[in-house]
């Protein structure tokens, strides 16, 4: 699919070239996503009002650089506006970019991705902007909430029908948590290898069941998280997908019986040991804790996006909280696989430790 993207200047933007009817006939989005080419000469003054313009556009804005080193000071607030930008760096140090080697080949894809999944990357870029000043129990909800929206929508529903029907999965063996105290120091292990730790209902509940113990027991002053087997967590259970009653029960579940908001709340307490792959959930929810430290060659992905859907296990706030919403934005709607020297560079971890 080779979507063809819209390129404008700065000065096209200040102009209100993102201010068009975003639905067309049929409620149909007519072009989601435009691209901001930053390597055309701007002055100050143009570059303030083409970040006004986008702050209130409706529509995905992609800034793209092909020079290398730092954006003109001219520009930077119209970057920090954009939903992000790509350039032709390594690992660019600011974090409201992303380094590749073709920024021209990077957009493409993204524009296929947008394109083939637009309700799901629009409601992403919202909810990363809404989100970004909110308290994390209301930024929790407003992810929530949304990705309930996306439940509704054609683009999971395709999903689903790809996947296929499937049985919910057996119950675990073994006890699906592990819960281990040591004095002051409580150390948890997701413990379902034969399902790559998957963050289905029974880990789910195990996990927030330990993480309860050190809410109320104040003498516990450290926790680890870690995961048994070669992956520490592979993501939400793809079997159990779709299968909650209704809704506003899935809501609550999300988010008064899900992880996320008590590994916030125990942040400065918790360290989480993550290897092998960190999917969807399984970097969602370590994304909260104080510190994280991986393994060597740990991959991290959030993939949600192509399912029609957007993270939703905390992904949209605590993965942007520690590298910007602007690189949270570019991985999730990707769905690219983030190696651990990148992880590193970008904050999603603390450490890389080889004796994990």
């Amino acid at each position: 699919m080779d979507t063809v993207l819209p390129v404008i200047t700065p000065q096209n933007l200040a102009d209100g070239a993102a201010d068009a009817l975003l639905l067309g006939e049929g409620a149909v989005v007519e072009v989601p996503m435009l691209v901001v080419d930053l390597d055309a000469i701007v002055d100050a003054a143009i570059a303030a009002r083409a970040a006004e313009r986008a702050m209130c556009t409706d529509r995905l804005l992609v800034g793209v650089r092909r020079t290398p080193g730092p954006v003109p000071v001219a520009v930077a607030d119209l970057v920090a506006a954009l939903d992000t930008t790509i350039v032709a760096d390594g690992v660019p140090a600011d974090r409201r970019m992303v380094g590749v080697a073709d920024p021209d080949a990077a957009v493409a894809e993204l524009g296929d991705v947008v394109g083939a999944n637009v309700h799901a990357a629009m409601v992403l870029g919202q909810v990363l902007r809404l989100s970004e000043e909110l308290s994390v129990p209301a930024a929790i909800d407003v992810e929530s909430l949304a990705y309930s929206t996306l439940l509704g929508t054609p683009g999971f529903r395709h999903w689903l029908q790809q996947r296929g029907p499937r049985p919910l999965p057996p119950r675990a063996p073994q006890d699906p948590v592990l819960v281990r105290r040591d004095v002051d120091r409580l150390r948890i292990t997701l413990n379902r290898p034969e399902r790559r730790n998957a963050y289905g209902a029974e880990v789910r509940d195990g996990l927030v069941g330990a993480l309860r113990l050190a809410i109320v027991d104040d003498t516990i002053t450290s926790i680890v998280l870690d995961g048994s087997g070669p992956v520490f967590c592979a993501g939400g259970d793809l079997d159990e997908f779709g299968t909650t009653p209704d809704l506003a029960t899935a809501h609550l579940i999300r988010t008064r019986a899900g992880a996320a908001r008590l590994v916030s709340q125990l942040a400065d307490r918790m360290e989480v040991r993550v290897h092998g792959s960190c999917v969807g959930a399984g970097i969602e929810v370590p994304a909260f804790a104080g510190r994280i430290v991986a393994a060597p060659g740990t991959v991290f992905r959030l993939p949600e996006v192509s399912m029609g859907l957007i993270p939703g296990a905390g992904g949209t706030v605590g993965v942007p909280r520690r590298i910007g919403r602007w690189r949270a934005f570019w991985l999730c709607a990707t769905g690219a696989a983030l190696d651990a020297d990148t992880a590193l560079a970008w904050g999603l971890v603390d450490e890389i430790s080889p004796g994990l």
